[in-house]
């Protein structure tokens, strides 16, 4: 399998607290890959790291854009270049521009594939006015396909709970991932709205090639979408294999789904 991120003996520290210890983990390509474990476990913090937002106290972050056949090492770069070389994320609480509107907060993905700089925006020239229409129209085609588009001017404190995740969805994916880092996308959706999610991220997979790693809490919908699961208790990994493996682990049961769990 080709390798899209490959993260090597990874820790973080926060003075004494290690937060991360010597964490492995993998996605391949065209893969859907969950992160597992408790509250506190240390989750977003390893996507912190891993987007360059914390500078990782040990270890290697490792990634292979689309048609590129060696490992790029990321460690310690800043968050804008993370995105523009390929990776995505939405946070567990939503960050999106309230008082823009939908296609707006889409278009603000596409800033880092534009070239117009500051004297271009200025000037208003031919190449930049062409450059902003296509990003209009780019930003339309991801709305459609997040099935958002009947809201295209609607702002985005208006939509619904559920339509406003997948509205940061449709800006992470304006940025042209190879891959797609989600912290909880499901948090506070009813039984529909995880339903429809669960499709979605599947089409992100399956119609755009991009490879998805989530983290998230419920159960069901892990089970559902992921061809492998890592697990982490106190910023360890203590498991990882297919849904089927990680539901029957004792080790699993025991530090994250229960005693008594049945996933």
């Amino acid at each position: 399998m080709e390798c899209a991120l490959k993260v090597q003996n990874l820790s973080m520290d926060f003075g004494g607290l290690r937060a991360l210890d010597d964490l492995d983990l993998d996605v391949g390509r065209n893969e859907i890959v969950a992160l597992i474990g408790p509250n506190g476990a240390g989750k977003t913090t390893f996507f912190n790291c891993i987007t360059g937002i914390y500078p990782p106290t040990e270890g290697d972050v490792l990634i292979s854009a689309r048609g590129k056949d060696r490992l790029e090492r990321i460690n310690g770069i800043k968050p804008n270049k993370v995105t523009e070389k390929g990776l995505a994320r939405t946070f567990q609480n939503i960050r999106l521009f309230p008082n823009m509107t939908v296609l707006e907060n889409v278009m603000i993905g596409r800033h880092c594939r534009m070239h117009a700089g500051i004297l271009g925006a200025v000037l208003r020239g031919p190449s930049t006015t062409r450059e902003e229409k296509e990003a209009v129209k780019d930003s339309y085609a991801i709305l459609e396909k997040i099935g958002l588009a009947q809201f295209v001017n609607e702002f985005a404190k208006n939509l619904s709970y559920g339509a406003q995740r997948r509205l940061e969805i449709a800006r992470a994916m304006a940025t042209e991932p190879f891959l797609l880092l989600l912290d909880e996308p499901a948090a506070g959706m009813n039984p529909n709205e995880t339903r429809e999610l669960d499709e979605l991220i599947k089409q992100i997979r399956d119609k755009e090639g991009i490879s998805i790693l989530l983290i998230e809490h419920d159960m069901k919908l892990v089970m559902s979408m992921s061809d492998r699961i890592f697990v982490v208790d106190y910023g360890r990994k203590i498991a990882q294999g297919t849904p089927n493996e990680i539901r029957n682990n004792p080790v699993v049961i025991k530090a994250y789904l229960g005693e008594e769990a049945d996933a």
